[in-house]
């Protein structure tokens, strides 16, 4: 069992390093790229251009906003719309996917390591995003002000609190755009429909909210928005709810893909 746990691993890793190469190689980058650029780039306008806050307060608030909206349900599920749904619909369309299924690697273990590939791009890249905006918004009334916000006040809590979110948001978002691009070809269908459900999911009855990714991220916001659709959450679930339940969805989501790729035939004349 051990050697067969220790080849599986090995397996695993090469997926991943193989897919960390094609990633950066490829023009596969630019899109996801420039969606973590769009925050650090309107910050950067605020720092320049923009007027001054009077208080960290209004800042905070002001970044509850944009990670909850833009950040959380634009920048993060379309990022890992572009990256996970590209991990299986690449290889397709270039017609590589049968090389894989050529090698003795596993069809889970192949999964494993496409997945964890995709989770590794999109929360560096996102968690970069997310960290660099928040510490710029706070230094716009100057380094003292931003400070004392991180080192004698909240800021250093909620940012680690923001940073564990968008690594959860990737890690559901992910294993659902991973399945979609296996079962679709234009991705782009399935991840408007995505974006449409999670938006509606303060509308949901409390049932269908559980098969909803952002419910379970809403749920442990640090700053939750004061105002607007997205201010009030019915029955908000606990932090361990939040991220057992979470987990509890990806594994459900990945097992499934799993299953189906045991059993896939790959047709290129299809495409």
């Amino acid at each position: 069992m051990s050697a067969n746990f220790n080849t599986w691993t090995s397996q695993a890793m090469a997926v991943l390093s193989f897919e960390l190469r094609k990633f950066r190689s490829g023009r596969k980058w630019v899109f996801p790229v420039l969606l973590a650029l769009g925050p650090i780039s309107l910050a950067t306008m605020l720092f320049i251009f923009g007027t001054r806050p009077p208080d960290n307060s209004e800042i905070t608030q002001v970044f509850a906003v944009m990670f909850q909206t833009f950040m959380l349900r634009l920048m993060v599920m379309f990022g890992c719309a572009l990256v996970f749904a590209g991990l299986y619909r690449g290889d397709m369309v270039t017609k590589t996917m049968h090389f894989y299924m050529l090698t003795p690697t596993r069809r889970d273990v192949l999964v494993a390591g496409k997945y964890i590939a995709g989770l590794l791009i999109t929360s560096t890249l996102y968690c970069i995003s997310v960290g660099a905006t928040n510490i710029i918004l706070h230094s716009v009334n100057g380094s003292a002000v931003a400070q004392s916000h991180f080192f004698e006040g909240p800021g250093l809590g909620q940012l680690i609190n923001y940073l564990a979110i968008v690594v959860l948001a990737c890690l559901g978002y992910g294993s659902v755009f991973m399945l979609t691009g296996f079962l679709f070809k234009n991705p782009a269908i399935p991840a408007a429909f995505v974006l449409v459900w999670e938006s509606a999911n303060v509308f949901l009855p409390a049932a269908l909210k559980q098969i909803s990714v952002v419910h379970y991220l809403q749920s442990i916001i640090p700053v939750p928005i004061p105002f607007g659709p997205f201010a009030v959450i019915t029955a908000p679930a606990s932090v361990f709810t939040s991220v057992f339940g979470l987990t509890v969805f990806t594994v459900a989501v990945l097992f499934i893909n799993a299953h189906m790729m045991r059993k896939a035939e790959i047709n290129y004349s299809a495409e």
